[in-house]
């Protein structure tokens, strides 16, 4: 999921093709099942558990039809593999199966299918519960995401940082590579509220909001709501020259906006100050550690003048 991408309606979703994996070890009935869907989704084909492993970790599928029975691992392992991993644990399984018996339906049940298709396959009936399943998966989805979006700004909540940071920094730790946090303050605030109104001040966040958002090119950069005026942006494998100029750029696109401050001791308009912070190698700092540093040099960013970019580097121990 892009946490900075917008959140599209539930109609505009349910026009938008299916990504559909379709597992099995026989070859006529990956031929039937793709000759229902191939007109109308995105499909994907895989002949044993271990290749529909990863396919799904490849491609995100919106959903699988997973063959019950194959040589090597089953269907069921598939699914419970599929069910254990964070990136594909909401992706809806169907079994499709020769056998109808109830105990057959409830282990897959119990290990994380949501439903059961009998062989040999009623073209129909399989367009009509795999429809509805992927309406249902799209719900989900959008529901999700709402957890991770600021109600104001509607850009990436703290929550959603909070995880995207572990889930990052726990990368950089792994492959070695540069991670950067940038924090952001709108300054002097408190006087833009007070001379022009809350209602302003919260039109004043969601365009500065929106100015960091487009400062940022990368699908994998991250900007989120941190706290009141606080934002904060997240650079995966972004050493600290690089970060810099990012900052600079975030200022520069906020001071484009032109957003009358009267009261600011800084400028005109308002201005933002903002926090660098790199970690390079250094598994001991910690997540937490980074935005700490990040916030330290905001204070200096802020001690000097206010609307200035101040980075700051932890060393690879």
């Amino acid at each position: 999921m892009n946490m900075n991408e917008p959140i599209g309606s539930p109609a505009a979703e349910a026009t938008l093709p299916g990504r559909i994996l379709i597992v099995d070890d026989q070859r006529p009935n990956l031929q039937a099942l793709y000759a229902a869907f191939n007109a109308d989704h995105k499909v994907y084909m895989a002949t044993s558990g271990e290749q529909a492993l990863a396919v799904c970790g490849a491609q995100l599928p919106d959903i699988v039809l997973l063959d019950v029975e194959m040589p090597g691992m089953d269907g069921y392992e598939v699914c419970r593999r599929l069910k254990e991993q964070e990136a594909t644990c909401n992706i809806p399984v169907i079994f499709i199966t020769a056998h109808s018996n109830e105990a057959a339906e409830t282990h897959g049940l119990e290990v994380g299918a949501v439903d059961f298709i009998s062989k040999p396959i009623n073209p129909s009936i399989v367009r009509a519960r795999v429809k509805t399943h992927l309406t249902l998966k799209r719900q989900s989805d959008l529901l999700r995401q709402w957890v991770y979006i600021d109600g104001l700004t509607r850009v990436c909540n703290r929550r959603g940082f909070d995880e995207r940071l572990a889930m990052e920094w726990g990368r950089a730790v792994r492959q070695g590579t540069p991670l950067s946090v940038v924090l952001v303050d709108v300054d002097l605030f408190k006087r833009y509220n007070d001379r022009y109104g809350h209602q302003a001040g919260d039109d004043c966040l969601r365009r500065v909001a929106c100015a960091l958002k487009v400062a940022l090119k990368r699908p994998a950069d991250l900007v989120a709501r941190y706290g009141g005026e606080e934002f904060v942006c997240l650079l995966p494998e972004t050493d600290a020259a690089g970060a810099h100029v990012c900052g600079e750029a975030l200022r520069e696109n906020v001071l484009k906006e032109k957003i009358d401050h009267a009261d600011s001791t800084v400028a005109t308009v308002v201005t933002i100050s903002l926090g660098v912070a790199t970690a390079w190698g250094s598994a001991t700092v910690g997540a937490a550690g980074l935005v700490q540093c990040a916030d330290s040099a905001l204070y200096t960013a802020k001690c000097k003048g206010r609307n200035r970019v101040w980075s700051e580097v932890l060393a690879a121990e």
